[in-house]
């Protein structure tokens, strides 16, 4: 996961957290799971969608501002308890990606995935722009965590992956000084 650093420059990635789905000398991919889309109902996304819920009442399964390449393409981050051949991205032995409609609509059926989380867009970097970033320490690197990933706490993921890694986010400084 990448943390954003409290000194991230950029305001669409401020207090950020990111769950990286992939990364190789190309690009990197990764989806923001701590902010979510208040406007945005997944009822409303079901409908939008034209899928007819299985289950009444319909679930309250926020969605997630993923980031900011396809915002209008959904993305869901799952338990691998649910796995569609040549559809779901096992991004790790906890946790796979899907993006189709299909993933949506067993959301909403009596045989969800234990845990998921739906984001509409994702975080793209070309290749080297990550690494850059890191070096200019915009991100911090924490273990995925499959409980904070899920977590609908999204307030405070932001801080509990913070000190997660041992950092406190008031006493944290983006600027290296000279001995």
């Amino acid at each position: 996961m990448l943390i954003a650093a409290p000194g991230m420059g950029d305001p669409r990635f401020a207090r950020t957290l990111l769950y990286m789905c992939g990364h190789d000398r190309f690009h990197a991919m990764g989806i923001v799971i701590n902010q979510p889309m208040h406007a945005l109902r997944f009822s409303a996304l079901l409908s939008q969608l034209q899928i007819k819920p299985e289950i009444n009442p319909v679930p309250d399964h926020p969605v997630l501002a993923g980031g900011p390449v396809e915002p209008e393409r959904g993305f869901v981050l799952h338990s691998l308890d649910y796995c569609l051949a040549g559809e779901t991205l096992e991004v790790s032995a906890d946790i796979g990606m899907s993006a189709s409609a299909q993933i949506v609509a067993a959301m909403a059926s009596p045989t969800p995935p234990k845990n998921c989380i739906l984001a509409l867009g994702l975080s793209s970097w070309g290749p080297g722009q990550i690494e850059e970033e890191l070096r200019a320490n915009a991100w911090l690197v924490c273990d995925a965590d499959t409980a904070l990933v899920f977590d609908r706490d999204f307030a405070s993921k932001w801080d509990r992956a913070m000190h997660k890694i041992g950092v406190d986010p008031d006493r944290f400084s983006d600027v290296a000084g000279h001995a």
